[in-house]
């Protein structure tokens, strides 16, 4: 059985995530990858809802009522959160603003798309430790140990710079300055870079 050639729909996913996002807007692989993830929930959604092969699916099958049922699917089946679901839908209207003006025949349904509005959200407050909370989370680690030495080096380091997780993970030898003053280069969301000083003083009983 012969593969289906791509349609309008299968172009414009091609061009979005393999050159669009990558090459032209230069998006961390992060990003990338969950705008991939949104557009294959979508996918699997319509060809379950439609009861037909995905390597089919084209436009007009991205109805307002096909639309407005995957985001429904995406909180009551899914269990996503309003928030979860407002990323999902950023995605779609991000592959929407991309598709209009290079495939004109259907940018109607482009326009379909960026008219869905996101879902209000409640915002949570943000929580923070103690002083003594940190004096005990920076203590846990068995300094003893290698292991122990290394997890206290990485708490260490976000309790002195504020990075994410993601930031630490991406750090690298030659982003470290450790000859006064002594600073780290974090790798921020979109390529962003922003140097941090390692100038705030640790609780008394975990300095090294």
């Amino acid at each position: 059985m012969t593969e289906p050639r791509p349609n309008a729909l299968g172009r414009a996913l091609r061009g979005f995530l393999a050159d669009e996002l990558p090459r032209v807007r230069s998006l961390s692989h992060h990003t990338i990858r969950s705008f991939r993830d949104a557009l294959k929930l979508l996918l699997v959604f319509l060809a379950g809802h439609l009861q037909r092969s995905a390597a089919t699916l084209d436009f007009p099958d991205l109805s307002r009522e096909h639309l407005l049922a995957f985001l429904q699917h995406l909180g009551n089946d899914r269990g996503n959160s309003a928030a979860t679901r407002n990323v999902r839908l950023a995605a779609l209207h991000s592959f929407a603003r991309y598709a209009a003006p290079l495939f004109p025949l259907h940018c109607g349904v482009c326009q379909i798309i960026l008219a869905i509005p996101f879902k209000r959200a409640d915002q949570r407050t943000v929580g923070y430790l103690e002083h003594n909370e940190m004096q005990a989370l920076l203590a846990a680690p068995d300094r003893s140990t290698p292991a122990g030495r290394r997890d206290h080096a990485l708490l260490l380091t976000m309790y002195n710079t504020g990075a994410r997780v993601q930031e630490i993970l991406d750090l690298r030898p030659c982003d470290l300055q450790l000859d006064r003053p002594r600073q780290a280069l974090l790798h921020g969301k979109g390529g962003k870079q922003r140097h941090c000083p390692f100038g705030r003083k640790p609780p008394r009983c975990c300095a090294s």
